[in-house]
């Protein structure tokens, strides 16, 4: 069973998703899905209800994944952060986040967002690493990632398409060790 787990700044709020927003998740964010979202996260940009709420629910139930909203301080669903494929013998997961609503881009949300489940993967998971993927053509998305912590490990070159180019997907993680010495503790 997940615990609670909610934390706000500046009217902003990040908490674990309920199967009470599902509609909400799909009426806010994806009629339509903004294109840059899908473009920096390399999803395609249309989806039915169906697949949103689908997908949703079991995101929602699934073991290995946590699923946080990001809400505006009007209560409306401006993005996601999440940590999936957990795997709880070697201790790792993915991290992956996106902001849909292209207003609230910019204005160091998804920093604080980043650091808030970078936290909770660290203390609350205790994880040993948590690692993601960034497209070379969403630099601020990768400047967010080394402002909170996380290291280059790789590139895969010319590993996406950006359009009708190729681009390249660089490989980024964080370890226990490294977590430790941001928040100061020496364990």
């Amino acid at each position: 069973m997940k615990e609670n787990f909610t934390a706000e700044k500046n009217g902003f709020t990040i908490r674990l998703a309920q199967k009470e927003d599902a509609e909400n998740y799909f009426t806010q964010n994806f009629c339509p899905l903004d294109k840059e979202a899908a473009r920096m996260t390399g999803c395609k940009e249309s989806f039915t209800k169906e697949e949103v709420i689908s997908f949703f629910l079991k995101s929602v139930e699934e073991e290995d994944r946590y699923l946080f909203l990001i809400t505006a301080p009007d209560g409306g669903i401006i993005g996601e952060s999440v940590i999936n494929e957990i795997d709880r013998e070697l201790k790792s997961a993915n991290f992956r986040i996106g902001i849909f609503r292209s207003n609230a881009r910019g204005q160091g949300i998804g920093t604080w967002a980043t650091e808030v489940t970078r936290d909770f993967a660290f203390e609350k998971l205790k994880l040993h690493r948590l690692e993601l993927d960034v497209y070379s053509f969403n630099p601020r998305a990768e400047k967010t990632y080394l402002k909170a912590g996380f290291k280059r490990e790789g590139v895969l070159r010319d590993a996406v398409m950006d359009g009708d180019k190729y681009a390249d997907d660089i490989l980024m993680a964080m370890l226990e060790e490294d977590w430790r010495k941001i928040k100061g503790e020496n364990r």
